[in-house]
Formats: C-alpha cells, structure tokens, sequence
C-alpha cells in the first residue's frame, strides 16, 4: 500500500483541532516555488497562513450564522508576506533589518550564530571580549572575529548567554537531533491548546449588518515584540480586533520593525515594575478580550500575568504565549529566529553539502517567526470560536523551536528542490500607504477569504504614542 503524506495544512490544522472537513474550503493559486530552499519553507508558509485565514473564515461563520466563506491563498502573498520586512520602505528608505554584530562567526571547531540588533544584546556580547558598549561596529566586528576564531563554539555559548547575551553554536542536524534540549521537545505538539476554567463565558457576540471582519469587537493586550508575536497580532487587528501594544519604556524596540508589524495596532508605554504603570494595565486588562505574549516562560508571572493568574483575574480570557524555546533545559533563554535556525540544524542543512567547510546558511525568509506568527493568530481564532460554543479561558502555547521541529521533521519535503525557482515579480502584492512616519511602501496580508479585508485599517505609527484605553467603551 503507498503511503500518502499528510500536508503540512492539514498538520497544522489538526494541531489548532480544526475540523478536517473543513479543509475543502481552502483553494490555493499563485506561482510556486517561491521561497526556495532546501527545507519545505514554501509549504510551512502556505500552511501556516491557509488555516490561519481557515480559522478566521470558521470564527466569521459563527458570528453572522452564515456558511465558512471560501479560503483563498495566494502563494505569491504569502511568499511577499513573509519577507515583508525586506520590502518595506519608509519614504524610499529600506530599514536596517540586522547589525554588523548579528552574524556567523568562525570558531576553533565550526561555527557560532550571535544576534546583536538589540543596544543592551550589543553591550553584554561586547563585555565578553572587555570592550565598551560604545565600541564602534567596525573594530567591534575584528575583536570578535579575532577572538572567537581560537575558542570552541560551546564555550562561546556558554559564556556569551552567561553574560546575558546571544550566541549559540551551529549544530548539524544531527547533532541537534540528539541534544537534550531537541529531545525535549519530543511529545510537545506543534500548538499546546488547554481549557484553564470552566467559566461560561461568551465573548464573540453574533455579527450583524458589519464588513465581515472576523474579530471585530474584540480587545486584544499585545505583550509581544520582534516579529512573530507581532505577525500574530497584526493578523488580528487586520481582522478587525482593537490591539493596543504594551511595551516596557526600559526595553529598547525598534521603531523600524514595528513600522512592518505594526498595522493596524496602536502602541503605548507602560512601565508594568511601577505602581504608576500597574492600574492603566489592570484597568486595560479588566476589557480585554485576548492577551497574547512573546516573552520567556516565567518572565511576566511577577506581574500576575501567568495564565491561571489571567484566567482568575478575567474570566473566559483567551491567553496565547510564545516563546523561542518552549519546553526543556533552554526554556527560559533568550532566542530569536536566526539564533534557532542555527541551533537546531536548520543553518547548516540550507549550506548544503557542497561547502562542508563554509559558513552555514539560512532560510530565504525568517520562516520560523513569521510561521509561527500565522499560527499563533490562528490558535487565537479558533479558541475564540471554541469558545464561543462552549464557553471558558483558553490557553495555547507555541515556540520557535517547535516550529523548528515540524519544519525539519514532519512536513514532507519538496520533492525536487532544485527545481524551486523563487524568480518573481512581487509589486501585485505590495501597496503604499501614507502614515505618520511617512510614505510606507509594505506587503498586502496574505490570509484571504471571500469577504475578508484586504488591507489594515490604520497604518502604523511611533512606538508608545497612543493612549492606554480601549477604543470603545
């Protein structure tokens, strides 16, 4: 008997515990082969953003009483969305989407990936060598060739995290494949979804005599930052949810990512260590509809905000999380896509095998965050729906790393990845729009179905520059 491989759609959608009749509903179109690589990145796009729109075409159905509305996924959207951060342009000029510090490094025994876009990432890899934080990028970018080339990648790792700081050492697959912290990720699901009360609660009321936005009316606390929290809640805001992001004012963010992941949100400034910052929060939260968080396991439960703690404090909330590593020995570290895609294998299976000796790759796009992004969106839309029917608090939880692990071993390959081209005009899928920042040239979302909008209600603008309130009463 042949064995048909299951798609990475109806992976995913079995992972947000969709109905699989309803996978009829999505029909995809566009040219192929867009994202080309080694890895099946053009089927986790595709995947990620066709149950994402499934999701919010199933909620949209609830609301009105109607038929789920038809899934169409174009695949030159997806692949444009999924680079939005290289198309973007801010009055003609391209943002800065990587340091001089944020790169491969040759080490005694192989390679190691560090990440520095952050100021304080900067300072803490610097002061591993005994250099200022005020060192400038390019005798920087010699200390650190200098010293890494005669040390062991695990050392460096080891002492650049030690010090608060990015850097991990480039595995191959199969190194990654017997690591402890891989090993941990065995038995996770791709998206943990939990019921965390029994409290029947019904937030998404029917829709009548709206656009069929699917999320319209709802409030959504966005505790995220980077990209792939972000991508999620940018993902709801086009879907007509009221986002207001929280951003620490001592955490530095950049304004130039959150001029790509910012549409349709607004942005406020609270200092949630302060008495000052705690009651606007406790005051947006006491209407919140959905809170979604990017940060380490753990790191925001001081401010009550771990999810039985959310959950009592708002009955029927729903709460996603996401963090880099998820579950096991590296849970509470800091990490972002590329730090990942080296971590796990990924760098060095997209090199190839015709450079045994040269510095790993990388994906044709940060396929892990945005992925991931799609995804986490889609468990919020469908814990809404879920909880529309039934009531209760709802809890799904994502990683990177796991998103890493599907990437790697469960979606089947491109069967010949040679001949993925990746050649295309991307203008159909780009728009300009006029923003307090400026003209912003930006990539169209890319979840679509019949009736969804086709573009963000509102562009973005300065970090921390709206009010703390929702829009409505």
């Amino acid at each position: 008997m042949t064995h048909t491989p299951v798609s990475g759609t109806e992976q995913a959608w079995a992972a947000l515990g969709g109905d699989p009749a309803l996978l009829a509903r999505i029909k995809t179109e566009g040219p192929a082969g867009l994202l080309p690589a080694r890895l099946p990145v053009s089927e986790l796009a595709r995947a990620t953003v066709a149950v994402c729109s499934l999701a919010a075409a199933e909620l949209a159905a609830r609301r009105t009483g109607g038929p789920v509305p038809l899934v169409r996924i174009d695949d030159g959207a997806v692949a444009t969305a999924f680079v939005s951060e290289r198309h973007l342009r801010i009055d003609g000029r391209a943002p800065a989407n990587f340091a001089p510090l944020s790169r491969f490094w040759r080490t005694a025994d192989g390679w190691v990936r560090t990440h520095a876009n952050y100021p304080h990432h900067r300072a803490r890899l610097l002061a591993t060598l005994g250099l200022p934080a005020d060192t400038a990028d390019e005798p920087a970018v010699d200390a650190v060739a200098a010293s890494f080339a005669g040390r062991r990648a695990a050392e460096i790792e080891r002492t650049v995290y030690a010090a608060g700081g990015l850097a991990v050492a480039a595995r191959t697959p199969g190194e990654w494949a017997a690591d402890p912290r891989r090993i941990a990720l065995s038995g996770v699901p791709l998206v943990r979804r939990e019921r965390i009360d029994a409290a029947p609660v019904r937030r998404t009321a029917p829709l009548t005599g709206v656009p069929l936005r699917p999320a319209a009316g709802l409030r959504v606390l966005d505790l995220t930052r980077v990209t792939a929290g972000p991508v999620a809640t940018r993902t709801l805001a086009l879907l007509g949810a009221d986002v207001l992001r929280i951003d620490a004012p001592q955490l530095p963010e950049s304004q130039d990512a959150h001029n790509d992941t910012g549409f349709g949100k607004r942005s406020v400034s609270i200092d949630l260590a302060s008495r000052a910052g705690r009651a606007p929060f406790d005051e947006l939260l006491a209407g919140a509809d959905v809170v979604v968080t990017g940060y380490r396991p753990g790191a925001l439960d001081r401010f009550g905000l771990a999810p039985d703690s959310l959950a009592a404090r708002r009955p029927g909330l729903v709460i996603a999380r996401l963090s880099a590593w998820g579950h096991g020995p590296w849970a509470r570290r800091r990490g972002f896509d590329s730090v990942v895609q080296a971590a796990t294998g990924i760098a060095v299976a997209e090199a190839g095998p015709g450079a045994p000796d040269g510095p790993p790759g990388a994906l044709p796009a940060q396929a892990l965050d945005h992925g991931t992004g799609y995804l986490l969106a889609g468990a919020v839309l469908r814990a809404l729906t879920e909880q529309h029917d039934e009531g209760g608090s709802r809890l799904a939880t994502l990683s990177l790393a796991r998103t890493a692990a599907w990437l790697t071993d469960e979606i089947p390959a491109p069967a010949d990845p040679a001949a993925q081209d990746g050649t295309y005009a991307p203008e159909k899928w780009l728009t300009e729009t006029d923003s307090p920042l400026g003209r912003l040239r930006h990539a169209l979302p890319p979840v679509a179905f019949d009736g969804a909008p086709a573009d963000w209600s509102r562009p973005p603008g300065p970090l921390g520059a709206d009010a703390a309130a929702w829009l409505t009463a």
